[in-house]
């Protein structure tokens, strides 16, 4: 909801805010350029600017224009707005149109404040509210409704946003998903397997300002009909959220390995692959300058991610292994994804399971693993990520 005449977006940040004033410009101007970004990816015009601790998005377009914003990541909400002078006159009309609007019923509040010297204006957040209440309160009445106020959970709120030259109206603080601007953090490898977990799990070390170099292992005739596709779709729709980075899929072609591991291993199977998988991904990170792996591991979730097997799975690596859904249950992962669009494309049969055997190992020893592994499997790791494909994946 948005009042008449809406010209302007007001972007909020979060912990940009709270950064030494040196890494606080530099993540201003980086989520400016990203916010950008993502209007050019959409087709969107806006004009963004960058004030301290606040984006200002100047457009014709508002209501596509937030949920652009709101998808970029370091915004913590956005809101619809149309800009009138800091007077209570001028305020008041804007609240009253508003009303006039948008209202269908139920109580009604106005949230103020003002920013600016104590001089800037001649009257206080107190008397927006209750002059720009009354303001609201006639315009009800003028609509045929019986005016009441709940200051604590209104049915119906406006907000003000009064600054010394300019003041904003506005009927919503729609929620972004908060974090820190992409690209203000070193990139990650993402094992992304196309089922639910994985696409969440990257979008998480998005959402926290790392960019993600996808790897896909390709699981050869182990793999269901749609798997590769499927992990294509999320990558992409995943690249939607990153306008400013590349998110070009590396594919593994690991079949034949894991081919050798399924009749070679018996119960431990699993955890060599996964282990096999994290050698493949460090390897890409080596590669692409990457400074971690990201899986969508949760623990106890399978019988490859006890506590106890997880730890047997990281002594393979060198690198942090990030797992984001680490203690999250099912539904909370699944919820997520639908959030974030890539709930549908994870839910095709992912064929992985005719890896696993019938009684999996759940407490793993690493040495006896060792002992079981192929000597050549880690050399075979590098090379399959040496011969990878890159499939270009436009944003």
């Amino acid at each position: 909801m948005h009042p008449p005449d809406a010209d302007v977006v007001l972007v909020r940040h979060g912990e940009v805010g709270v950064k030494s004033e040196q890494v606080r410009r530099k993540m201003e101007t980086r989520l400016a350029e990203n916010l950008g970004a993502m209007l050019d990816a959409r087709g969107l015009d806006g004009t963004v600017e960058q004030r301290r601790n606040r984006l200002f998005v100047h457009t014709d377009d508002p209501e596509r224009v937030t949920s652009a914003a709101t998808d970029t990541f370091g915004v913590v909400s956005a809101s619809p707005a149309v800009v009138v002078d800091p007077t209570l006159d001028a305020i008041e009309d804007a609240l009253s149109a508003a009303t006039e609007a948008h209202y269908d019923g139920g109580s009604f509040a106005v949230d103020a404040r003002r920013a600016g010297p104590a001089d800037a204006h001649p009257f206080a957040s107190t008397d927006i509210e209750s002059d720009g209440g009354a303001a609201v309160w006639a315009a009800i009445e003028s609509l045929g409704h019986e005016p009441t106020v709940d200051l604590e959970d209104p049915e119906f709120r406006l907000f003000v946003e009064c600054r010394a030259e300019e003041a904003y109206v506005f009927g919503e603080k729609r929620v972004g998903p908060g974090g820190m601007p992409l690209g203000t953090q070193r990139p990650v490898v993402a094992l992304i397997s196309g089922g639910i977990d994985s696409p969440v799990a990257a979008w998480k070390l998005m959402r926290r300002g790392c960019p993600v170099v996808p790897v896909y292992v390709a699981l050869g005739d182990y793999g269901g009909p749609d798997h590769r596709a499927r992990a294509m779709a999320t990558i992409e729709t995943l690249a939607t959220y990153a306008p400013t980075e590349p998110m070009d899929a590396h594919v593994v072609d690991a079949g034949s390995v894991i081919a050798a591991l399924a009749a070679e291993m018996g119960d431990r199977r699993m955890l060599s692959l996964r282990r096999f998988m994290l050698a493949v991904a460090e390897a890409v990170a080596e590669d692409e300058g990457c400074v971690g792996v990201v899986t969508g591991e949760a623990i106890g979730q399978k019988s490859s991610q006890t506590a106890a097997n997880l730890a047997v799975t990281d002594a393979v690596a060198t690198l942090p292994v990030h797992r984001p859904n680490l203690t999250l249950d099912k539904t909370e992962i699944t919820d997520l994804a639908r959030d974030i669009g890539t709930f549908e494309d994870s839910t095709i049969d992912a064929g992985c399971n005719r890896v696993a055997p019938e009684l999996p190992e759940t407490n793993a020893s690493l040495s006896a693993l060792r002992a079981a592994e192929p000597d050549d499997l880690f050399d075979r790791a590098r090379d399959c990520a040496s011969e990878r494909e890159v499939v270009v994946i436009e944003s």
